[in-house]
């Protein structure tokens, strides 16, 4: 029995009569090249030959139209995709609307893609809007493919820190309280870090080993460490067979309707040589495409993705002061840090900018080297004069797979083939086997070439260190693009982006705290209306406000954000409204949409959609609270008969503004009042207090005291155990530094208190602004804290 012949087969692509794959693959391919490269030159045919002759050699036509097919069914469907990942290496792609980067232009290698001596399938993802429109390609594979012959990958899910305490510890009986403080202590992608043990998370919880229980938990979550727990989805591979899929792999029904999965993961697929497609939901694509729908919709303005003008001085000047939240990719607190180093001014430089801030540059101290060198403090040289041409645009310093593979081609005589083959033998399941055979093979190539000595062994360093951890350049190109487009629509069309934003959560570096991309949004000028039953739609929608005072377009917070509110209750509620008019009192609400629950009316009450005006008075929240409950009781004629209006009559006194905020935090998980730590200032002791957001004046090492709530805490496996919080108040954003001293001493303090008081050091370095802790305190806030977004 052998597993090698499973009799799969990937389908056919129906072709006219009379044509094979080959010949439609090749006419698609020119008349796209045509429409990007316009006259094909002698360096565009040659490469577009060499591809379609590889790909006819290799028998991939039907794959590649395929794809296509895929791509022009969104077109048709009018859903914004983009391939991603190393198929942006290929013209072939770039021609046929697969990708949107122009590897010619780029300078990319092909190899990196596809390659006779790698002898499989090339990996193209195509990236899509989350949610239906998605959905709706990946039943298009189903409808075209059949129910037997397409079905989604499935991925093993194993026991990580947090899921294996608490099922353990539920088991054995240990009480909850106990349990969450310890996974407080347990980052989400580790269990422990280089320095410490489960034992010290567990005597930092109050765990004492002396115990029997708590060893056997102790001992019982080392074991069940990365075991398997359960079969899930992948979150887009799609297998597509030309015949029933079911006769070469197990297949069951998906926990979503209308879904099959097989049982097989993506690992188990290349090794069978199942091919999968991936389909990819990704979270910018869905703002992007409803960004341009908003502007097309309210401004009467035609954007188009594909032809944005490059190079917007707006976009770079925002870069470079790291004015980037909301942004895809470059919105982090790394990135944020490095951007007014790097200082990008090009569309290559924010290709360079996603790339820089990974683990490959990181762990291959790489990052630095570029950064200093790109501010002039150190020449751009190169580890041999062959790779000066491979090294020059990024100064000389490695930081792409591609770059590497080229690399070993022009100082150890590789092919390309043998380069990729060099990458994956460096992969993620390394051996010390493969290990020794790659730096074998190069020694021998490069003493082959007269390069010997110390520059040898730099060069098989930088190779063997990095190649691991590098980031494709072509992917990076890929997600630059969608970097540009997002700072591009921020900076341009601010108020549909941020509605688009908002509308798209949770997604990003900041999708917990929604309240973060709001005021942010508001320092640049935005305006926002709080949620309403006679305004607000189910989602965010713009709206041009009455008198004012403000002739432009603000954001209306939709009724999706009112938690606790059933999304047929909220839908039910604009469909009276539009099809009746405008409410006139909760009870006209309830009366008119009897749809409505007694906790819808008391979760649209909370967020404040029930301020109604009437003449000189107005409904506040509690006394909506008040008829709300009125209007859920059943009421006797002689009492409905009464004028609906004293349901204003409340005895309940209106909210102040911190209980106004707090309602805001509770009912919606955003404000668009005060921000929350402003109402805490005034009650600070201590008068010296800095404001986060205008630390660049200060001077270099100076002492400074700042205080505000954690929105991020990070502890990357990269930065030997130093951990970074971002800590905001009304004035805006600052990078905390946490020394592994600092941290152990105030760890608790860190980890659960949204609220801080820092003691610090200024770090004034390099056009970037930090602050070194030395001594944390928490604080008492006024109002609820904003959720953060921890040890992701």
């Amino acid at each position: 029995f052998d597993l090698k012949n499973l009799g799969y087969r990937f389908p056919a692509y129906p072709t006219p009569e009379g044509q094979s794959m080959d010949q439609f693959l090749r006419q698609r391919t020119e008349e796209g090249a045509r429409g990007r490269y316009g006259n094909l030159s002698g360096r565009v045919q040659t490469q577009l030959d060499r591809e379609l002759n590889l790909i006819e050699k290799l028998h991939l036509a039907g794959y590649f139209l395929i794809v296509w097919d895929l791509v022009k069914f969104c077109e048709r469907q009018d859903i914004l995709t983009q391939g991603r990942g190393s198929a942006a290496n290929s013209a072939v792609c770039y021609s046929l609307g697969i990708t949107a980067v122009d590897p010619i232009g780029m300078d990319l290698l092909f190899e990196r893609f596809l390659s006779e001596e790698r002898g499989e399938w090339p990996d193209i993802d195509l990236d899509l809007p989350s949610g239906d429109q998605r959905e709706a390609v990946i039943q298009y594979v189903y409808e075209k493919y059949g129910r037997r012959g397409a079905a989604m990958t499935s991925v093993v899910i194993t026991y990580q820190g947090r899921s294996a305490i608490r099922e353990i510890g539920k088991a054995l009986g240990m009480p909850i309280e106990s349990l969450e403080r310890l996974t407080k202590l347990i980052p989400n992608y580790s269990w422990k870090s280089p320095e410490e043990t489960v034992a010290d998370k567990f005597i930092e919880a109050g765990f004492s080993l002396d115990r029997q229980q708590v060893r056997l938990f102790h001992d019982l979550l080392l074991q069940i460490l990365e075991l398997p727990r359960h079969l899930g989805q992948h979150p887009g591979g799609m297998v597509i067979c030309e015949n029933d899929l079911d006769a070469v792999v197990p297949m069951e029904p998906a926990t979503m309707p209308d879904r099959s999965i097989i049982q097989w993961d993506k690992d188990d697929c290349a090794h069978m040589g199942l091919i999968k497609v991936d389909l990819l939901g990704l979270g910018m694509m869905a703002v992007l495409k409803e960004s341009i729908n908003l502007i097309d919709h309210y401004y009467d303005e035609k954007v188009d993705l594909a032809h944005l003008p490059p190079d917007d001085p707006a976009v770079y000047r925002a870069l470079q002061k790291a004015d980037t939240i909301g942004w895809f990719q470059v919105e982090s607190r790394a990135q944020m840090s490095s951007l007014p180093r790097t200082m990008p001014a090009c569309f290559y430089d924010l290709v360079v900018q996603v790339a820089i801030i990974r683990p490959g540059p990181i762990v291959g101290e790489m990052a630095h080297p570029y950064m200093r060198r790109r501010q002039g403090l150190e020449p751009p040289t190169s580890l041999h004069p062959l790779l000066e041409d491979v090294l020059k645009r990024t100064l000389g310093v490695p930081l792409f797979q591609e770059q590497l593979l080229r690399m070993a081609m022009i100082v150890a005589g590789f092919s390309g083939g043998e380069a990729e083959e060099l990458r994956r033998a460096l992969g993620s399941k390394r051996s010390k086997k493969a290990m020794e055979e790659v730096e074998a093979n190069l020694r021998r190539g490069m003493a082959a070439k007269g390069i010997t000595g110390e520059t040898q062994d730099k060069i098989v360093t930088a190779v063997t260190s990095f190649a691991l951890y590098g980031f494709p350049e072509s992917h990076a190109a890929s997600f630059a693009l969608l970097a540009y487009a997002s700072g591009y629509l921020k900076c341009r069309y601010l108020v549909p982006y941020i509605a688009a934003m908002l509308n798209n959560l949770p997604m990003g570096f900041y999708s917990n705290s929604p309240t973060t991309l709001i005021k942010d949004a508001q320092k640049h000028g935005a305006h926002f209306l709080p949620v309403h039953v006679n305004q607000s739609d189910w989602k965010c929608t713009l709206e041009r406000p009455r008198n004012e005072g403000r002739d432009q377009w603000v954001v209306r917070l939709g009724l999706n954000y009112i938690r606790k509110l059933r999304s047929a209750a909220g839908e039910a509620i604009v469909a009276a409204r539009n099809e009746g008019g405008p409410f006139q009192s909760v009870q006209d609400v309830r009366r008119r949409v009897p749809l409505l629950k007694k906790d819808d009316l008391r979760a649209l009450s909370a967020a404040g959609a029930f301020n109604f005006r009437f003449g000189e008075q107005t409904t506040h929240r509690r006394s909506a609270l008040w008829a709300a409950e009125l209007a859920a009781r059943p009421v006797a004629p002689l009492l409905g008969a009464l004028d609906e209006r004293s349901e204003l009559r409340s005895p309940l006194h209106a909210m102040n503004e911190v209980e106004r905020v707090n309602a805001d935090l509770a009912s919606t998980g955003l404000t668009i009042g005060k921000h929350p730590f402003a109402l805490v200032r005034p009650s600070l002791k201590e008068k010296d207090v800095a404001f986060c957001g205008l630390l660049s004046s200060r001077r270099n090492n100076s002492f400074v005291k700042i205080a505000g709530i954690v929105i991020c805490r990070q502890r990357p496996s990269t930065a030997r155990g130093i951990v970074f919080l971002s800590v905001e108040d009304e004035s805006g954003m600052v990078n905390v530094i946490l020394m592994p001293d600092t941290y152990d001493r105030f760890r608790l303090t860190v980890v659960q208190e949204p609220y801080l008081l820092i003691r610090g050091i200024v770090q004034n370095y390099q056009n970037a602004v930090s602050v070194k802790a030395l001594w944390i305190d928490s604080l008492r806030g006024a109002v609820t804290a904003l959720k953060s977004h921890d040890f992701h």
